[in-house]
């Protein structure tokens, strides 16, 4: 359950830690397309969309580091591989101008592409109102065996100065992305080794095959995770608990988060729901889940329980998800505001 002092004592405390980002680090580039210029081409005859703006954000596991940076995170350390190409470069400037971000964990790796989701935006009234189909970049082959060397040395550089680590797996084709099969395990081993530190993965694909970590999966991840339909999402999260061996951060959208305290091999974890808190007017879910992340670290590092991480993770998601046309972030004085609106609401009830 949230307080106005614990949320204050979040706040406060951020400045003074510092949170690793392990992951696939992508960059957003938003094209602004104004209708109005449309003009036919003279070689196809189809119509040519005039863009009058291009809009470059660190994406993926950059989305999570932008909303690390507003809540007021003192130092990132993000670990990521990127191409030596045009994206990388646009890439690289747009974190280079984060102050908090430490850049000697994001190297290039030869042969790679930076991996790029470019978004058509139209806008109507001068502001972005609908994204157009998006087109991806990604690495659809195996991570070399170098690459996957510099993430593992450079992991075991940054750990000991890391207050908790985020890990970000978002490449969908096996072993392609940073987050490979050796870098799970070693995850594992750095895990078991160290269980007082706050580690948290999220995997579109894979989330089952973390250990020792605790995960955040929505219901198409969990079913995934597990091995069997969705439908019970109480069982399957009682299934991943034991499987990682940690806490689950079970999110489902606008019923909040189930948060499942993994209690040994033998014993059931214990469960406690928290609530989402209620947003009105039209809503981006583009990066709730990475807001979310951001805000159950966040919570974590100030000394916060994992009850009460999930609420707060719940309270900026509930921030980032009315930001249109943009992956939304929340910034301290945004997160007392939406606090104040919603703080008499309960946080938490039990499961």
């Amino acid at each position: 359950m949230l307080t106005t002092d614990l949320v204050e004592h979040i706040l406060n405390t951020l400045p003074h830690r510092t949170v690793g980002l392990l992951g696939d680090l992508f960059l957003d580039r938003y094209l602004d397309i104004d209708p109005a210029r449309d003009e036919p081409s003279v070689e196809t005859g189809l119509t040519a969309y005039q863009v009058v703006n291009v809009r470059s954000y660190p994406g993926a596991l950059g989305t999570v580091l932008n909303n690390l940076t507003a809540l007021g995170v003192g130092r990132i350390v993000p670990i990521a591989a990127v191409g030596d190409d045009g994206e990388g470069y646009e890439l690289r400037k747009a974190l280079q101008t984060i102050p908090v971000v430490d850049l000697g964990g994001v190297f290039s790796a030869a042969g790679r592409r930076t991996p790029t989701y470019t978004k058509p935006m139209v806008i109507e009234n001068g502001r972005p109102a609908r994204e157009l189909n998006r087109l991806d970049i990604k690495n659809r082959t195996p991570t070399p065996a170098a690459a996957e060397e510099t993430i593992l040395r450079l992991l075991d550089e940054a750990w000991p100065r890391l207050d908790a680590l985020i890990v970000l797996d978002q490449v969908s084709e096996d072993d392609c992305g940073v987050v490979t099969k050796r870098v799970r395990e070693h995850l594992a081993e750095l895990g078991e080794r160290d269980p007082g530190k706050f580690v948290i993965a999220d995997s579109r694909e894979r989330i089952g095959l973390f250990r020792n970590v605790c995960v955040k999966p929505n219901a198409k991840e969990l079913s995934r995770g597990v091995g069997q339909p969705g439908d019970d999402l109480v069982a399957g999260s009682r299934l991943l608990s034991r499987q990682c061996r940690r806490t689950i951060f079970s999110t489902a959208g606008e019923r909040g988060i189930r948060v499942y305290r993994h209690m040994g091999e033998h014993t059931p974890p214990t469960e406690i729901h928290t609530q989402a808190y209620p947003v009105s007017g039209p809503i981006d879910i583009c990066g709730a889940g990475d807001s979310c992340s951001a805000g159950i670290t966040s919570a974590m590092v100030a000394g916060s329980t994992h009850v009460q991480a999930a609420a707060f993770g719940n309270l900026v998601a509930s921030i980032t998800i009315q930001q249109i046309g943009v992956t939304g972030t929340a910034t301290p004085e945004q997160v007392r505001g939406r606090w104040r609106e919603v703080g008499s609401l309960p946080g938490a009830l039990p499961g």
